[in-house]
């Protein structure tokens, strides 16, 4: 969350980057909760005054009738202490949750928009392959080499499930250590995740684990939730934690099953799998110095760069605009790789994104560092794709799909996946 201190001293700020995240948030109601609270508390903090007195008379020497008096005030009080002390509890509650639903902060430079379709592409690299055939989508690659099957799927766990099959098998674990070398020799970290998580830290990490709009499957009645990215165990790795400046940063990355509701996700751009309800995925994360966090957002980016050109791709970086941003980031990149079968003609479709939350879910997770001066300040967190697994191999497969039907494997491939083509299937 923001810093709520903030709340009347930055109001008009915050409320403009409110509207400008098409968000509908009351900022002035948020307000006027926090006001309420700090009311309620006062009270309560008068009515413990007096119950410090009532008590101090009690030990001086008192008629009968005196201490009865007395002894009758002390219940009441001690009666309106415990219901002002509810409402409190319940109005922080309440402002809390409300709390959290203020935005970051955006970039000022990030774009001005209400959708995707308003961000800003930023830098183009390679040239979409030109086919002297008619190119197939993925699902239609994968049915005829029999390398993913949906309808059985389907049938087992639902829609937008899916079986990997034969080569497609050893393609995703190929991507899966490729990426995972790139970002070693970089100094990341490696960790495999929990899939759960305590939805304490879903919501610190900014992702809400309920209500109708929620992307994440809760699991009922134990207060955790199947985690969406591992942005939320490695965000949550460090929370509550004290951290030593001189191990800054901390460079992380966690592989882990994802799981998203992707309520709404529909339509010809979301088919097979791209939006799908479960997959792997690479991420990176990094907790570093404030000041440093932009130039930790440019490197993180450096190193998707690094491994999509390394598999060939052509694809954009895309500046994303602030009503596309989602509400811990304060500035956001996306690569876009080009999928031949997207659409009629091909199209650009995401497979990275890299955040930059800067404090805010930091604050929510009380995530600190003691700086030079000895005061307690929040680390900035960052999050990245190192590889979002099934989108990547929709861009291998189309984009590197052959005449014959078959599926070369982009050269730097080949030595994690132990062959260099997919053959056609005969008949």
């Amino acid at each position: 969350m923001i810093d709520l201190k903030e709340l009347k001293t930055r109001h008009d700020e915050i409320a403009a980057n409110i509207k400008a995240r098409n968000m509908q948030v009351d900022l002035d109601a948020v307000i006027a909760l926090a006001d309420k609270r700090s009311a309620v508390m006062q009270q309560a903090d008068e009515m413990r005054q007096k119950r410090n007195e009532n008590a101090q008379k009690m030990k001086t020497k008192l008629d009968p009738e005196t201490r009865t008096k007395l002894i009758e005030e002390g219940k009441a009080i001690k009666e309106r202490i415990a219901v002002l002390e509810k409402e409190a509890g319940d109005l922080d509650a309440q402002f809390q949750a409300e709390a959290r639903t203020i935005p970051n902060y955006a970039n000022p430079k990030a774009p001005i928009g209400k959708e995707d379709k308003d961000s800003t592409a930023v830098k183009y690299v390679g040239q979409p392959p030109k086919f002297s055939f008619k190119a197939l989508d993925h699902v239609q690659i994968g049915e005829n080499l029999d390398l993913i099957d949906f309808d059985t799927a389907t049938a087992v766990s639902g829609p937008k499930f899916y079986y990997l099959k034969n080569q497609a098998v050893l393609l995703q674990m190929g991507l899966e250590r490729y990426a995972m070398d790139i970002v070693l020799k970089h100094g990341f970290t490696p960790f495999i995740t929990p899939d759960v998580a305590k939805e304490e830290i879903l919501s610190g990490i900014g992702f809400n684990p309920r209500g109708a709009e929620s992307n994440i499957y809760t699991v009922e009645g134990t207060g955790m939730a199947l985690v969406g990215t591992a942005e939320i165990t490695l965000g949550g790795y460090y929370a509550g934690k004290i951290l030593d400046k001189k191990d800054l940063p901390i460079k992380m990355t966690g592989l882990s099953h994802c799981f998203r509701r992707e309520a709404g996700g529909a339509g010809q751009y979301s088919k097979g799998l791209y939006r799908v309800h479960q997959f792997s995925k690479l991420e990176m994360f990094i907790y570093c110095l404030p000041e440093e966090s932009d130039a930790w957002h440019d490197y993180l980016l450096s190193v998707e760069e690094e491994i999509y050109q390394g598999l060939g791709l052509a694809y954009r970086v895309v500046d994303t605009c602030t009503g596309d941003l989602g509400a811990p980031a304060y500035r956001k990149f996306d690569i876009e790789a080009w999928m031949p079968g997207r659409g009629d003609a091909g199209e650009y479709g995401e497979v990275t994104s890299t955040s930059n939350c800067t404090d805010y879910q930091a604050r929510s997770l009380s995530i600190r560092y003691r700086d030079d001066d000895g005061k307690l300040k929040f680390v900035h967190m960052l999050n990245g794709t190192a590889v979002a697994l099934s989108r990547t191999m929709v861009a291998v497969l189309e984009n590197y799909q052959q005449e014959d039907g078959s599926i070369a494997i982009p050269k730097n491939l080949i030595p994690y996946v132990g062959f260099d083509r997919i053959p056609a299937k005969k008949g």
